[in-house]
């Protein structure tokens, strides 16, 4: 071909389409990964492929595809039922494809067939590159070593309040057969598509900005195909359940395969209704554990107080004979001091009996000494007196006899004998009729008795 020959642009195209027909006159497999994905009103399906850099993910190739309506309709399903992905944007494929040149629209695949396998595998590597990262940041268990309330009652629930999960979890909750109350926040999410990795994390921080007011978190959704699925599959998303600081539930509709996000919850159920039915079941579990300890608490009070009364029984027993016969030793020792008492008493009577007749005697020879000793000096006095004072000594003695006679006329005695009698009243003289009252007890001695009498009446003399 000469340098020199000039082209049209549409001689260009031409030529250059000749060259791919030549070089590529069959139909090839090529791999690339979907970054847009179209379907127009007919059906047809217009995609774009690239390709990215193993390393800085940028991406290094790019070109468009299509899937006419008729192949769409047949390969979609089957891919869909083998991998349990949709076609979506992020996907990598192994494609069939026939190389394409048009003059005026440029390169183009059209794509006849797609290997799932393939995808499967991609999707398989990706998803285990996912749980790879996850352990290397050492996050991938933190949700399951919470520890999951006592009570879950506070429940804060990300789904689409559309979804027929969402209706079938409050159902189940609301009308648990033990009527236990719950309290249910909804924060609504998109659950599938494009969207939903970043409603579900959007609706995660809003949880854990008010994470003192709940007690769990579920992430439920409705039933589904396999396909609607791959959001859980999100590194990004899983890392945020996994670090988050509530125990999260999972329970979003399928048995087939476990998500990334169903591997690092804190517990991961079927169903939207199992979920609910997991709650209930744990705050069942806390009831029961409290009436047990109610029970044992009872059944421990019981036996305390049934061990007591037999004990009491058993000390009662020992205790009463204890009892009557210490009061019979005390008894017995009270009758010991009594009698020791009433000794003592007689004996301290007689030693005061002894005492003042000792006093009495000693008295009367101290008086008698006295007497004698005054005699004494009398007469010495007398002798002195004698030869200077006889006269008076002579009227000393008159009145020395005068008051001897009047001491003797004083006598009780005397006085006895003339009539008159001494009234006594607790052993004292009476001399003042106040101090005695009606019915008081008196003593009348007599020269020749006395008698015993009670005061009947009492008249007082007018004194002048």
């Amino acid at each position: 071909m000469s340098m020199d020959k000039q082209f049209t642009l549409l001689e260009l195209n031409k030529a250059i389409q000749e060259q791919i027909y030549s070089g590529f006159p069959d139909s090839i497999w090529l791999i690339g990964e979907i970054s847009e994905l179209k379907v127009n009103r007919n059906g047809h399906c217009y995609l774009e492929l690239i390709e990215k850099d193993a390393i800085t993910d940028n991406i290094i190739a790019r070109t468009r595809a299509t899937i006419w309506a008729f192949t769409y309709r047949m390969l979609r399903p089957y891919f869909e039922s083998v991998t349990g992905h949709e076609l979506i944007p992020g996907i990598k494929l192994l494609v069939k494809a026939k190389v394409e040149y048009h003059e005026l629209y440029g390169l183009s695949l059209n794509i006849s067939d797609v290997d799932p396998n393939y995808t499967l595998g991609d999707l398989a590597q990706k998803k285990a590159e996912i749980i790879k990262r996850l352990e290397e940041d050492g996050v991938i268990n933190l949700n399951k070593e919470l520890n999951f309330p006592l009570v879950p009652q506070r429940i804060a629930i990300i789904s689409s309040e559309t979804a027929a999960g969402y209706q079938d979890f409050m159902n189940q909750l609301e009308n648990n057969s033990y009527t236990y109350k719950f309290y249910t926040k909804l924060f609504p999410s998109i659950m599938q598509g494009t969207q939903a990795e970043e409603t579900i994390i959007n609706s995660l921080e809003k949880i854990f900005e008010h994470e003192e007011l709940f007690d769990i978190v579920v992430i439920i959704r409705g039933g589904g195909s396999q396909a609607d699925l791959s959001c859980f599959d999100s590194y990004l998303l899983a890392a945020n359940i996994a670090q988050f600081p509530l125990p999260v539930l999972t329970g979003i509709g399928h048995d087939k395969d476990e998500s990334v996000a169903d591997l690092v919850a804190f517990k991961k159920l079927k169903t939207p209704t199992a979920v609910a039915e997991y709650i209930i079941e744990e705050a069942n579990n806390f009831e029961e554990i409290i009436i047990s300890l109610r029970n044992q608490v009872i059944e421990f009070i019981q036996n305390k107080i049934q061990n007591l009364k037999t004990r009491l029984t058993s000390l009662t027993s020992v205790i009463i004979p204890s009892v009557r016969n210490n009061l019979n030793n005390q008894n017995y020792k009270l009758e010991l001091i009594n009698e020791k008492l009433r000794n003592n008493i007689s004996i301290y009577l007689k030693d005061q009996n002894n005492f003042f007749n000792i006093s009495g005697k000693k008295l009367k020879q101290q008086s008698n000494y006295l007497i004698l000793r005054n005699i004494e000096r009398v007469k010495s006095y007398k002798k002195g007196l004698k030869s200077s004072s006889s006269f008076r000594l002579r009227n000393e003695t008159l009145l020395l006899k005068n008051s001897v006679k009047r001491l003797d006329l004083l006598n009780p005695k005397n006085i006895l004998k003339r009539g008159y009698s001494i009234t006594y009243h607790n052993g004292n003289v009476i001399k003042d009729l106040n101090k005695l009252n009606l019915e008081d007890e008196i003593t009348t001695k007599l020269l020749n008795g006395s008698i015993r009498s009670k005061v009947c009446e009492k008249h007082k003399n007018q004194i002048k």
